[in-house]
Order: structure tokens, then C-alpha cells, then sequence
């Protein structure tokens, strides 16, 4: 004998589950409703797919690179699921496409956007002003996955200039100072990077966010894109939450914009290993 259960419009909504709206670059950011990351500004979505990377092929003109000489990068995507290339991308702190180049000896630093090409690619014209191996960090977003962040590294041929080796350096620079918690860090653990700034003359959101941070390690192997966890642009200060992967002195680059000017600043973080 079957039975036939007939519910109530009020019990078929609570039997369904509660969506989780989720910001694709700060994965710890949940809300019940639609709406805006309150850190980066991103569009929470739902049912956020795992992360799978999307291979990047670059390609180099002339393939024959010489110091300081134009240089043409195209880089071009595949989805991984589909195989197609050059997948639609989504806006990432107002842009398609953001490109990190750091030279030899952590002397080199740009922050880039690839222009998007008429077949889906995206393409930049510049110059890399020593030989040496420069490690590209490329940011973006497909519409089908999930933010990317692909590193690729670019050889100019020809001898590689002396660069000191790191040493730590927390000293204030361009009105910018930093302080870290704990002091110093600790690899694989959370730190605390607080930025302040002053004066404030004219300081105002640079891409969507109140600063871009880019960590590097000293052999560049491990990269780092944030942007603040907290952010008090009335007091100037800017805290950022990282996890430092291994001991040993990073260089940290801190982009900002004050009255239309973009400003960059380096520190020097020690990072000591858990005893």
C-alpha cells in the first residue's frame, strides 16, 4: 500500500538546503545572500566549482630576447575541462588580466595588463632591462572556474648581473611603514601585515581595492597576490593576513594610489622556521 505525503508550501521550503554565496578570491568570505566581497569588492557566487588550473602557453616575440630590446608576451589559455582555448574571462579588480614580472635578484618589479586580442589571447609590449630568468606571475578569472594564478618564467640570455643577497629590511619608506605579528613571522603560520601610512593626502582605491600586495621568496618559487583583510583608509592602515610557506627573507611589494599616482614600496620580511 503506498502512501501519498502532500506538504505544505512552508514545509517544502525548509526542507530546501541553504545556498552559501562564496567570494571566489577569498574563499573564507560566506554570506546567505547575494551581494559583494566587503574585502576585494569581487561578486559572491554559489555552488563555486573546485579549483583546477587553467594552463597558460606563452609565446615570445622575438624569440631571440636581448636586454632592454621590445619584447612582445602572448599568453594564451586553455580550459582544462573543454580543452578550448582562450576561455571568456571575468573581471578581476576592474581588469581581465593581471600580469606580475619580477626580475633577477628581486631588482625588477611591474605590475601589468596584457591588452585582449582579437582571438581571445591577451598580448603586452614591453622590455626586460637585464639578462637573467624573470618569474611572470599571471592573475585572472575564467567564467567557467575559478580565480587563476599561473607562474611562468621568461629567460633573457647573455651575464647575469651580481645581486646582493636579501637582507631584512623593515625600515619606513615613501610615508609607507610596516609591522608584522608575530615578529618576526613564522613559516606555515598566519601573519599579520599592517601597513600605515602617512599623510593621507589623496589616498584613495588603486583596481578596486585600498592596496595590491605581491610576496616573493628569495629564489621567487613562491609567489604571493593579496589584498587587504582589513582596510581603515580614514586612519591609513591596511592589514593583510598571509602565510609565509617557508623560512627565510622575502620581499614584499605594497601597490597603492594617492591622488591618481600609483606608488610602490618594498620591505625586506625575515621569516624564521618553527622550532
Amino acid at each position: 500500500m503506498c502512501r501519498r505525503v502532500l506538504l505544505t508550501l512552508p514545509a517544502l521550503l525548509a526542507q530546501e538546503p541553504e545556498v552559501d554565496f562564496i567570494c571566489p578570491m577569498d574563499r573564507d568570505v560566506h554570506a546567505k545572500d547575494p551581494g559583494k566581497c566587503p574585502r576585494c569588492g569581487m561578486r559572491l557566487v554559489a555552488s563555486l566549482p573546485d579549483p583546477v588550473e587553467y594552463p597558460v602557453n606563452l609565446a615570445l616575440t622575438p624569440r631571440r630576447l636581448q636586454p632592454g630590446q621590445p619584447l612582445r608576451l602572448q599568453f594564451r589559455m586553455t580550459d582544462p575541462r573543454t580543452k578550448r582555448p582562450n576561455p571568456k574571462l571575468q573581471l578581476i579588480h576592474e581588469r581581465l588580466f593581471h600580469l606580475f614580472v619580477i626580475g633577477p635578484g628581486l631588482d625588477y618589479f611591474a605590475h601589468e595588463h596584457p591588452t585582449l586580442e582579437a582571438d581571445g589571447s591577451f598580448a603586452l609590449e614591453t622590455r626586460l632591462p637585464t639578462s637573467g630568468a624573470y618569474r611572470l606571475l599571471c592573475d585572472f578569472f575564467p567564467e567557467s572556474g575559478t580565480p587563476q594564478m599561473v607562474a611562468k618564467t621568461v629567460i633573457v640570455p647573455g651575464p647575469v648581473p651580481t645581486f646582493p643577497a636579501l637582507t631584512a629590511s623593515l625600515e619606513p619608506r615613501q610615508s609607507l611603514s610596516l609591522e608584522t605579528e608575530p615578529a618576526p613571522p613564522i613559516a606555515a603560520q598566519r601573519t599579520r601585515l599592517v601597513f600605515r601610512l602617512d599623510p593621507l593626502d589623496g589616498f584613495e582605491p588603486f583596481l578596486g581595492a585600498w592596496g595590491h600586495l605581491l610576496i616573493a621568496s628569495q629564489d621567487r618559487q613562491d609567489l604571493i597576490h593579496t589584498h587587504p583583510f582589513l582596510a581603515y583608509p580614514e586612519r591609513g592602515h591596511l592589514q593583510f593576513n598571509v602565510i609565509f610557506p617557508r623560512p627565510g627573507v622575502h620581499r614584499v611589494w605594497l601597490q597603492i594610489q594617492q591622488s591618481g599616482q600609483v606608488r610602490t614600496a618594498h620591505f625586506d620580511v625575515p621569516v624564521k622556521r618553527l622550532n
